[in-house]
């Protein structure tokens, strides 16, 4: 009985050293065929700006984590969708990823007619990147100095204060069409084509006010040709501590953050998603990553691929009924 109870208790502790080593085998084998190819990171957006600079960072972290060529491609074009194309139709090995900003993800499903993907069915989630927090920015000359004082002049004026965004249906002209509701108070907005054109007319007083991207306006709020109001985020932004939250001026419900993820083609194993969204946290947090994001604006924001996944619905259902509520279609 005694021999039994050893044989039994050395089969135990065999079993149980096996399960443990299962897992290790199993995550060998997802590096090894993650070794196996080179990368393409897709970027739908020309070089420069958050999205090149992310994708650049991950082709850098593959390169060296896998030892295989990882390359950026950019392929503007049709708002990213010819990019994102290209990423839908690709082998879900890994091999070929997408960089690319929320609105392609949240937004475009409910505000193009012909939208032409299926973003849950055509790609894997696999983490979000970075996020930036989108500003509330007044040109010097409007003499708005927080967003109180921007609050008490449309009151006193309705209709009369207008503010600029990069085209109709961005998520920075639908942050002022929350900020609107939330608020209380009735801006006219005026639509530009890209955030360039917009910025230049809100540097040059031609229009007083502009949701922005903290990066592209970081430096305009730092030289003192633009007023920062508030950041539209539930925290202040390590990138600009000094500016506040809307919150904290009394305007709830506003914490519109601009992200960019990382997504794979359908097909694309769970396990395969989850390493690289392991890789992915590893190298943003890498602290010259961290300056390299933190002097656009951004912060590191890395998800599990099944949180990203909810993230991502909940996102896209809140922007469909801010669309539908304030009957907003595409140009």
């Amino acid at each position: 009985m005694q021999r039994r109870t050893s044989l039994l208790s050395l089969a135990g502790a065999a079993l149980m050293a096996l399960a443990a080593v299962a897992p290790a085998h199993a995550q060998n084998a997802v590096e090894k065929q993650l070794s196996s190819d080179r990368f393409t990171i897709v970027s739908p957006f020309p070089p420069g700006g958050p999205v090149d600079t992310l994708a650049r960072v991950l082709s850098e972290g593959l390169a060296k984590r896998y030892g295989q060529a990882a390359v950026v491609e950019n392929m503007p074009g049709a708002a990213g969708n010819i990019g994102i194309d290209k990423v839908k139709r690709a082998k879900g090995d890994g091999h070929t990823l997408l960089v690319v900003p929320a609105g392609n993800l949240t937004i475009n499903p409910t505000l193009m007619p012909n939208f032409p993907f299926d973003i849950e069915k055509d790609f894997v989630p696999v983490t979000m990147l970075a996020k930036a927090p989108n500003v509330l920015v007044a040109s010097p000359s409007a003499g708005i100095k927080s967003a109180k004082d921007l609050v008490a002049q449309a009151k006193a004026k309705p209709g009369t204060l207008s503010y600029a965004s990069p085209g109709v249906g961005s998520g920075l002209h639908l942050a002022g069409e929350l900020f609107k509701q939330q608020a209380g108070v009735d801006l006219l907005h005026v639509p530009y084509k890209g955030t360039a054109p917009a910025l230049n007319d809100v540097l040059g007083g031609v229009v007083p006010l502009m949701f922005s991207n903290l990066p592209a306006t970081l430096p305009f709020i730092k030289n003192g040709k633009l007023v920062a109001l508030a950041v539209t985020e539930a925290q202040r932004s390590p990138a600009a501590p000094e500016i506040p939250t809307l919150a904290e001026q009394g305007i709830q419900g506003v914490a519109v953050t601009s992200w960019y993820g990382l997504l794979a083609p359908a097909g694309t194993p769970p396990a395969v998603a989850e390493q690289l969204a392991k890789d992915a946290a590893q190298f943003l947090a890498q602290p010259e990553v961290r300056e390299r994001l933190k002097a656009q604006g951004m912060t590191e924001a890395t998800m599990k691929p099944g949180e990203f996944a909810v993230h991502m619905r909940d996102e896209t259902a809140m922007w469909a009924r801010i669309i539908k509520a304030r009957n907003i279609v595409a140009e």
